[in-house]
C-alpha cells in the first residue's frame, strides 16, 4: 500500500525530499485496481480525499478550487462549449463544473480505470453531486488517446484531469507531442484544451515548463496559469491551449457576464478578476518556460517523481 505508512498518518511526498502529511481519521476504502493503487481517505484537516499511486489528488475542503480552475477557463473562453471531452476525471468533479454550462449538450467522459470511478461514485458524492446521472453524459472505461484516435467526432473543448506521469501508470502517453497532435484534430475550429501541468514550485519546474514547451510545438496558443491548492502542498500549474482564442483577450467584465448568463449556481473560486489572475504568471515561471528546450514525445516520454 503506497499511501498508508501506518493507521494514523498519511505521507503525501512531493519530493524525494519533501512532503506533506495529513492526518487519518478513517480509511474508507484501500486496494489496487488494474491500473494504480487507489485509496479514499477521510482526513482530519481536508475531510474526504481521493489518492492514486501514493499522491493526492483532490480533497473534500478545496477540490472547489482545483476544478473550477481546471474547466472554467477554457468554457468560458470559449464562445460556447456544446460539446465536451474529458480525459480521466474519476472522482466526477470536473464532469460536475462543466455540466453547470448551460451550452453543454453532451459531455464524453473517458476514464481508463473503472475501479476508481466506481468507488469514487460511491464513496464521494459530494464531489461528483450526481453528475454521472445527467442525461447529457457518455461515460466510457477506455484509453483515452485511443479513442480519440478512433473516432470521428469533434470537440469545442478537451479537459485532461490526469495525474502526473509515472513510469508504467495509465497516463505518461497523454502528455506527449504525438498525442497533442490527436487532439488537434479533435478540436472544432475555435476549439480549447486544457490540463493540470503539475507543481510550480520553484525546485520542480520541469513537468510545466516541458508540457508548456510541447504544447507550443502544436497549439498556437499556450497560455500556462496556476492556482493555489492547499491539500497540495504546492502552488499548482495549468495550461489552456487554443487554436485561435488568447484567454486574456477576455476582459474581466465579459468574463463576469458569460458567468451570469451561462453557468448555473455560485461558482466559489472563478470570476472575471480570478481569471485575468491566474493568467499572470510571476516571473520565475515566465523565465523557466522561456528556457525550457525540452520537447516531451512518445519515444522520449517524461516521468515525475512518485513514492
Amino acid at each position: 500500500m503506497k499511501a498508508l505508512r501506518n493507521c494514523n498518518w498519511f505521507f503525501d511526498n512531493l519530493s524525494p525530499e519533501e512532503g506533506h502529511i495529513h492526518g487519518i481519521k478513517k480509511i474508507l476504502f484501500s486496494g489496487e485496481s488494474e491500473f494504480q493503487s487507489m485509496e479514499i481517505l477521510e482526513t482530519g484537516s481536508y475531510g474526504k480525499c481521493l489518492i492514486l499511486d501514493g499522491k493526492m489528488q483532490s480533497s473534500e475542503v478545496d477540490e472547489f478550487i482545483y476544478h473550477e480552475a481546471l474547466v472554467h477557463p477554457a468554457m468560458l473562453t470559449h464562445p460556447k462549449p456544446e460539446n465536451v471531452f474529458i480525459v480521466g476525471g474519476g472522482e466526477g468533479a470536473t464532469l460536475r463544473e462543466v455540466l453547470r454550462h448551460k451550452s453543454v449538450k453532451r459531455a464524453v467522459m473517458v476514464d481508463i480505470d473503472k475501479e476508481v470511478v466506481d468507488r469514487c461514485r460511491e464513496l464521494l458524492p459530494e464531489y461528483h453531486q450526481g453528475a454521472f446521472d445527467d442525461p447529457r453524459v457518455e461515460l466510457q472505461y477506455l484509453d483515452a488517446r485511443k479513442y480519440l484516435e478512433e473516432s470521428n467526432e469533434k470537440f469545442d473543448v478537451i479537459i485532461i484531469d490526469i495525474s502526473e506521469p509515472v513510469e508504467e501508470g495509465p497516463a505518461y502517453l497523454l502528455f506527449t507531442q504525438e498525442f497533442y497532435n490527436i487532439v488537434t484534430e479533435k478540436l472544432t475550429e475555435s476549439g480549447i484544451i486544457t490540463q493540470q501541468t503539475g507543481t510550480i514550485a520553484p525546485n520542480s519546474l520541469l513537468n510545466y515548463t516541458a508540457v508548456n514547451n510541447t504544447l507550443s510545438t502544436v497549439f498556437p496558443v499556450v497560455a500556462p496559469y496556476y492556482a493555489n491548492i492547499p491539500s497540495f502542498g504546492l502552488p499548482w500549474g495549468f495550461t489552456l491551449a487554443s487554436m485561435e482564442i488568447d484567454p486574456m483577450d477576455i476582459s474581466v467584465e465579459e468574463i463576469d457576464k458569460r458567468i451570469d448568463k451561462r453557468v448555473k449556481g455560485r461558482l466559489n473560486f472563478y470570476d472575471g478578476i480570478t481569471h485575468h489572475g491566474v493568467f499572470r504568471i510571476p516571473k520565475y515561471l515566465r523565465e523557466a518556460n522561456r528556457k525550457q528546450k525540452k520537447v516531451i514525445r512518445d519515444t522520449e516520454p517524461l516521468f515525475t517523481y512518485t513514492a
